[in-house]
């Protein structure tokens, strides 16, 4: 999945900590019945400001949890974290999976359900509120929860794009 000129990150030089966001028991039918597997999505991050996500699927549970972790590790992006929240509110849609992500006062903590919960808390974000409409489905959550985390911009970067001084940047 590829989300545009994004700054990748290489896992080598990072202490990364997996999070199972979901896994499901999944089958394929065959002429001598159903051959069971399973399927994993697993979130990595460094707790600070680095997460990426990625899917293992295997014939046990192990297995496909060790495939979703190496392929989240190949998968890790940048994201701007501001005094443990985000540096501005952001919608987002993936599939059925609509998120909302606005920054919080410290001391608010991470509300958010179920996938969104996994990839806030592993980018390191303490304080953020954030909702979930239209889909539960835990892989496009996940995928929704990233765009939106990838579309943020911080004020830095905002005043390099725009080619003008930080401090102009909040006064206009």
């Amino acid at each position: 999945m590829n989300f545009g000129n994004k700054m990748r990150v290489r896992a080598a030089d990072l202490e990364l900590k997996d999070r199972l966001v979901g896994i499901q028991r999944v089958a394929k039918v065959t002429k001598g019945g159903r051959t069971f597997s399973f399927s994993a999505i697993v979130v990595v991050g460094d707790g600070n400001g680095v997460v990426g996500f990625g899917l293992g699927k295997a014939g046990e549970v192990s297995a496909a949890i060790a495939k979703g972790i190496e392929s989240a590790k190949k998968n890790l992006y940048k994201v701007p974290v501001h005094k443990g929240t985000i540096p501005h509110a952001q919608e987002a849609k993936f599939g059925g999976a609509k998120v909302l992500i606005k920054p919080a006062t410290p001391g608010t903590g991470v509300t958010a359900g179920g996938a969104m919960r996994a990839v806030l808390e592993s980018v390191g974000i303490t304080d953020v509120l954030a909702k979930s409409k239209g889909s539960s489905n835990p892989h496009n959550l996940v995928k929704a929860t990233m765009v939106a985390l990838l579309q943020l911009r911080d004020a830095r970067t905002i005043a390099q794009q725009r080619g003008i001084e930080l401090s102009r940047v909040f006064n206009g």
